[in-house]
C-alpha cells in the first residue's frame, strides 16, 4: 500500500479538533499539481493544529494530476478538508480570495502545499491574531527567521530586491512583505476584497497596501521561520510572475489609479513596439516588398506578439484555450486595427491644433492603448 492511501485510511482523527467547537481557522491552500504534497500536509496540519478547531482549505485550478480528485478522497475522510475547484480561472491571488470568502472561521491562514512553509508556527501566529494583530506574517527574514536551503542564491537576492520595492509603497518596516504565508482577521478581508487586484503572485503586499489605502490603522506581527526546501513537485516562479510583480508595484505606486492588469497590458505594448520595428527591418532587408507591405506584415506580427503574450501574462486568469484562442486573435486584430485608426485620428487633431509632432503621437499612442484595453478586456478576454 503507497504513502497516500496508507494517510487516506489512517482515519478521520483530523476532525476531531472541529467536531464540537466554533470554526476559529481556516488554512487556505492554493494549488496546481500539487497532488503529491497533500496527503503529508494534512498529517502535518494534524499535529501542528491540536486542540484548535480548523479546516483545510483547497482551492486547485483544474490541476493535470487531478489534485482535486484526492483532496475529495481526503474529504471523504476528514470532514474538515475541502477543495474548491476552479474551472477557467487561474491565479494565486485570486486563489486565495475565493477560498478566503468560502469559509466561516474568524481567522485565515495562507500557506502553500509544497511544504516550504513550516506548519508548526501556526499555533503562535494564531495566538498573535487573537492578541490583536491584524495581520500575522511567517516571516523568513525576522529575527531567528531565514531562507534556509529553500531559495536559490539568485531567487534569494530577487526576494530581497522585491522586499525594498515592497517598502516604497507599503510604507513600513516589514522584514517579509512578501511572504506567502500569512494568517488575518476574515473580516478584515472581506472590507477590503473589493479592491485587491485578481492578478499577480504575492497578495500580501496587495492586502497590506489595500488596508493601508482604506485609511485603517492595522496591526502586523511577524513570526520568524525557517523556509525548507520544496518536498514534491516544480516551482511555480518564473519571469512572467516577476513581471506581474512589477505591474502589482507599479499599480500600487499609483495608489491604483492604474489597474495592475492595464500596466501589463500597456508593458506588453511597449514590447510590441520592439517587436514591430524588428519585423519592418526584417521584411525590408530580406523580403524588399514595397514600404506599405512590409508594415502590414510588421503590424500584424506585432499584434499577433502581443495578443499571445497577453494571454499568458495579463489575462492569465482568463487564459484563452483551443477555439476561442484563435477566435480571440481574430477578434484582437478586429480591436487593435480601430485603435489604430483612433490613434491616428487623435494623433492628427492634436497636431493639426498645436503642430507638436511628440505630443500628437504620444496622445495617439495613449489613446489607442486605452481604447485597446477597454474593448478587449470586454470583448475577447471578458
Amino acid at each position: 500500500m503507497s504513502s497516500e492511501q496508507n494517510s487516506l485510511m489512517a482515519g478521520p482523527r483530523i476532525a476531531a479538533a472541529g467536531a464540537h467547537h466554533k470554526l476559529e481557522l481556516a488554512v487556505v491552500v492554493p494549488t496546481y499539481n500539487e497532488r503529491d504534497n497533500l496527503a503529508l500536509l494534512c498529517e502535518n496540519l494534524e499535529q501542528a493544529l491540536a486542540g484548535i478547531a480548523w479546516e483545510l482549505i483547497v482551492v486547485d485550478d483544474n490541476s493535470p494530476d487531478d489534485t482535486a480528485g484526492l483532496v475529495r478522497q481526503l474529504g471523504r475522510r476528514y470532514p474538515n478538508v475541502r477543495c474548491i475547484k476552479r474551472i477557467g480561472r487561474r491565479g494565486l491571488s485570486s486563489a486565495c480570495a475565493e477560498g478566503i470568502l468560502s469559509t466561516n472561521a474568524v481567522f485565515v491562514a495562507v500557506m502553500d502545499a509544497d511544504h516550504q512553509h513550516d506548519e508548526a508556527i501556526l499555533t503562535p501566529m494564531l495566538e498573535a491574531a487573537r492578541g490583536g494583530a491584524d495581520i500575522v506574517v511567517g516571516s523568513r527574514f525576522a529575527e531567528s527567521g531565514s531562507s534556509g536551503d529553500g531559495l536559490s542564491p539568485t531567487r534569494l537576492r530577487g526576494s530581497k530586491l522585491a522586499t525594498a520595492m515592497a517598502a516604497m509603497v507599503t510604507g513600513r518596516a516589514l522584514a517579509d512583505p512578501m511572504s506567502g504565508f500569512f494568517l488575518l482577521r476574515r473580516d478584515l478581508f472581506e472590507a477590503i476584497a473589493a479592491n485587491l487586484s485578481a492578478d499577480g503572485f504575492k497578495i500580501l503586499l496587495d492586502i497590506v497596501v489595500s488596508a493601508q489605502r482604506s485609511g485603517r490603522q492595522i496591526m502586523i506581527a511577524e513570526v520568524p521561520y525557517v523556509f525548507r526546501p520544496r518536498h514534491a513537485g516544480d516551482s511555480k516562479m518564473s519571469p512572467l510572475i516577476v513581471i506581474q510583480f512589477l505591474g502589482l508595484w507599479l499599480s500600487s505606486l499609483t495608489r491604483g489609479l492604474l489597474p495592475t492588469s492595464f500596466l501589463l497590458f500597456s508593458m506588453v505594448g511597449v514590447s510590441g513596439v520592439a517587436v514591430h520595428l524588428a519585423a519592418l527591418w526584417a521584411l525590408s532587408t530580406w523580403a524588399k516588398p514595397s514600404f506599405v507591405i512590409a508594415q502590414i506584415g510588421a503590424t500584424l506580427t506585432a499584434m499577433t506578439w502581443n495578443f499571445f503574450l497577453n494571454n499568458i501574462l495579463t489575462y492569465s486568469d482568463k487564459r484563452l484555450h483551443g477555439a476561442r484562442l484563435w477566435l480571440g486573435l481574430l477578434g484582437f486584430y478586429a480591436v487593435c486595427s480601430i485603435g489604430g485608426l483612433a490613434n491616428v485620428s487623435v494623433a492628427s487633431w492634436i497636431y493639426e491644433m498645436r503642430e507638436a509632432t511628440f505630443v500628437a503621437g504620444m496622445a495617439g499612442a495613449l489613446m489607442s492603448s486605452v481604447f485597446n484595453y477597454a474593448v478587449t478586456r470586454i470583448l475577447t478576454w471578458k
